[in-house]
């Protein structure tokens, strides 16, 4: 029975699925299979009940996953060098969102090569519902997102409130006053898509405040929503203390009159039956470590 044998059939076992183990592992799907094969010839039993369409354990295979999670968390210590110590080794997938990764994110990442300089973060940066569909698959370790979790299988701990607010260009805002226009109603409003979080909140929030948005320019890049607000394409919701910079150069006016600030929490979400040392200690360093109100290095 060797390592590689136990972490492949411990990511089959907990992802479900042969071929998001094998690419997690770095190796074809049919050299895992081989390496399964192999540990079930060592036991002799099989560890899958494969008289079903998606496999599931067996009893067996109940008992072996939770001594080889045993194994591999003490096998990654002895690699650090640091046996029954702090240090953590391997690779760490993770996911953040747009806003994560221009303000706390690059303080997180030097922060943890100094503490853990065996371990290699594989950061993904994307929208919060397909970043939650990633860690329920099991393709990420965890991921930070807006809002929390939606599925069953995934645990959410909220680690910050964050303060939205619409803002848009001067300019913008003197025409609107000329006009006499209503706040937000009648400008072009630039949003994310369905599958971020603050889309669905900022409708919910719209529709509360009863405003009518119109026109909608659909836009994912936080980057280039506040481009274009500057520029005075249209009007957004954005983060209040990440663009504060931007307002005290009157480069953009928060709409303070259109109704209540949206506040949305974000979240340190896993999978559920995710119990490793790895995945604790991530959780406590971002709740520790996040702080959405560092400005973008881009206009700090």
């Amino acid at each position: 029975m060797t390592l590689k044998q136990l972490e492949a059939f411990y990511w089959a076992a907990k992802l479900g699925t042969l071929t998001i183990a094998a690419q997690r592992l770095h190796v074809t799907q049919s050299s895992l299979s081989k390496r399964i094969a192999e540990l079930e010839a060592f036991l002799g039993e099989p560890l899958f009940d494969k008289s079903a369409k998606r496999a599931s354990l067996t009893s067996a295979g109940e008992i072996l996953l939770v001594k080889a999670q045993q194994i591999l968390e003490l096998a990654s210590d002895v690699r650090a060098g640091r046996l029954g110590d702090e240090e953590l080794a391997g690779t760490c997938h993770f996911g953040v969102s747009e806003l994560s990764a221009t303000t706390w994110f690059p303080g997180f990442v030097n922060r943890l090569h100094e503490d853990h300089p065996n371990l290699v973060p594989k950061p993904q940066v994307g929208l919060g519902r397909n970043l939650e569909r990633l860690v329920e698959r099991g393709e990420l370790d965890f991921a930070v997102i807006a809002g929390v979790a939606s599925s069953e299988a995934v645990a959410s701990r909220v680690i910050a409130e964050v303060e939205f607010a619409w803002m848009l260009s001067p300019a913008r805002m003197r025409a609107m006053r000329r006009r006499r226009a209503r706040p937000i109603a009648g400008h072009p409003v630039i949003s994310s898509t369905a599958d971020s979080s603050l889309h669905l909140a900022v409708g919910g929030w719209a529709a509360s405040a009863r405003i009518d948005v119109g026109q909608t320019i659909s836009c994912n890049s936080l980057t280039a929503t506040v481009g274009m607000t500057v520029a005075g394409v249209g009007i957004s919701c954005l983060p209040r203390r990440y663009v504060a910079t931007l307002v005290r150069r009157k480069l953009l006016v928060a709409v303070g009159e259109a109704a209540r600030p949206l506040t949305l929490p974000y979240s340190f979400i896993w999978r559920r039956d995710d119990s490793r040392r790895l995945v604790a200690e991530m959780r406590q360093r971002v709740l520790d470590q996040a702080d959405f109100g560092t400005p973008n290095v881009l206009w700090a």
